[in-house]
């Protein structure tokens, strides 16, 4: 079971009436933009992210949907670094919703992020400053060689 446990960051997440299908709730397909706006508030705010220095693209995307989300919920993004490579790092999150003013699970997922730089379009290694950031905030160590991409 998911749990909230090791996550050091949350931000809140709006839900716009485009966001919501025939159905009632959230499309399936939203999900990603709301795990964009909140690693883009993570990456501002704590990881401080120089984009001018060195760009961010998406490898991979993994969503588990747990329970809808509905036009009036209140719903909360928590956001982590979960693993450092030398040239890549996964992003997790949960999202939850506030019943009763309890937070309930909805969706769990992850990004495999990989560092570009689009002046020579070629990966590169993250640049020192934000893999620090990423390893003080979320107390995690490197992988070692053989696991880093």
């Amino acid at each position: 079971m998911c749990t909230i446990d090791g996550y050091n960051y949350k931000t809140s997440i709006p839900i716009r009436f485009a966001d919501i299908d025939a159905f009632g709730h959230v499309n399936n397909a939203t999900y990603l933009t709301y795990f964009e706006i909140a690693r883009s508030i993570y990456w501002k705010e704590i990881i401080r992210w120089d984009w001018k220095q060195v760009g961010i693209i998406v490898r991979k995307s993994e969503i588990e949907y747990l329970k809808p989300i509905t036009l009036h919920d209140e719903i909360y993004a928590y956001v982590r670094t979960s693993r450092i490579g030398n040239s890549s790092f996964d992003v997790e999150y949960i999202l939850v919703k506030k019943v009763n003013g309890k937070e309930e699970i909805c969706t769990t997922g992850l990004t495999s992020c990989v560092t570009y730089d689009y002046n020579q379009s070629k990966t590169v290694a993250i640049p020192a400053y934000q893999r620090n950031k990423m390893k003080e905030f979320e107390a995690i160590n490197v992988l070692s060689p053989e696991f880093q991409a």
